[in-house]
């Protein structure tokens, strides 16, 4: 006995005849031998699975074929009211765990057409539903890639969403957390998108007055990535420019996260984090700006302007203060 699949109503009795053929993943989509066998087992089958919209059969083919051997004219049914996708999706994951196995063959054929219809589905949870491993579906979602829609994110097994941008979500969560250091790591998690135990590392790395991201998952954002003394940058347009101001102040920042003497002072650590949290390259901030909602942009300009103001209020200060110490 198999269990109910989500989403299905309970048992009715419907006319074999106003059921359409499955929209099978199997190749061979009926096997003569084994409706058969199941009518002559002569046991009574559990209800088959219909696509309520379509009265296309989901799962049970071989058990409806069998009840007509049999001369039965209705057979027992339960619908699943969802999307003809959502609805192939089910037959797949049905089709895996019980009744004649699917070929590997067919699995992998399953698995691109569910890539093609659930796009944010992660490879994992693709796998768990077509019997195969998350390794077999990311190879075939890497060879699909310019059939597939693109998502910046991606369901997980769990129904929980993640994005596929750690960079921008770790960036996101070191600005929340200096506006809310005694906010909860659920809570932060929650509003920069991340799990808690990325918000944890975030955190972990601020307080050392490292970069949010780690090395290897910069530049995921379209941000890009400048070595320290390098001749020129690479622009989010793919162009070579010059080296200018963005390059030289994330030399510097980069220079002052390894001062000692400003690690090692609250003042110093309070000032790291406030220039980490908002290092981004000059395409990535425009980028930004493209990207807010209208109504959003007087308060974004005004905040953006008083933080402009505070910040040549504090350079202002900073070279009095050289010129009186030179």
């Amino acid at each position: 006995m198999t269990a109910a699949a989500p989403g299905a109503s309970a048992s009715q009795k419907v006319p074999i005849e106003a059921l359409k053929p499955s929209d099978s993943p199997r190749g061979l989509r009926q096997d003569e031998d084994h409706v058969r066998k199941l009518a002559e087992s002569g046991r009574d089958f559990e209800p088959i699975l219909v696509h309520w919209p379509t009265m296309r059969v989901i799962d049970g083919m071989h058990r409806l074929s069998a009840m007509a051997l049999r001369g039965h004219h209705e057979i027992a049914v339960c619908f699943f009211d969802g999307s003809e996708a959502d609805a192939y999706v089910l037959s797949v994951q049905l089709n895996v765990r019980h009744g004649l196995p699917l070929t590997r063959a067919e699995r992998r054929l399953a698995a691109s057409r569910i890539l093609l219809s659930h796009p944010h589905w992660s490879d994992r949870a693709i796998a768990e539903r077509t019997g195969l491993s998350d390794k077999t579906v990311g190879k075939l979602r890497r060879c699909a890639s310019a059939e597939i829609p693109q998502s910046p994110s991606r369901v997980g097994r769990d129904g929980a969403v993640r994005p596929l941008d750690s960079a921008a979500g770790r960036r996101r969560a070191a600005a929340l957390l200096a506006a809310h250091p005694d906010a909860s790591l659920r809570e932060l998690a929650e509003r920069s998108g991340v799990s808690p135990a990325t918000v944890r590392d975030v955190r972990e790395r601020l307080r050392r007055c490292q970069d949010p991201v780690p090395e290897g998952r910069r530049g995921t954002a379209g941000e890009a990535v400048v070595e320290v003394g390098a001749p020129r940058r690479h622009t989010m347009c793919g162009t070579d420019e010059p080296e200018g101001s963005g390059s030289a102040a994330l030399a510097a920042v980069r220079k002052l996260a390894k001062d000692p003497s400003l690690r090692g002072t609250e003042p110093g650590r309070l000032l790291l984090r406030m220039l980490l949290t908002t290092q981004l390259e000059q395409g990535r901030w425009q980028e930004v700006v493209a990207a807010l909602p209208a109504h959003c942009l007087p308060l974004v300009r005004a905040v953006a302007e008083q933080r402009a103001e505070e910040w040549n209020t504090v350079a202002r200060t900073l070279a009095r203060r050289a010129q009186g110490a030179a």
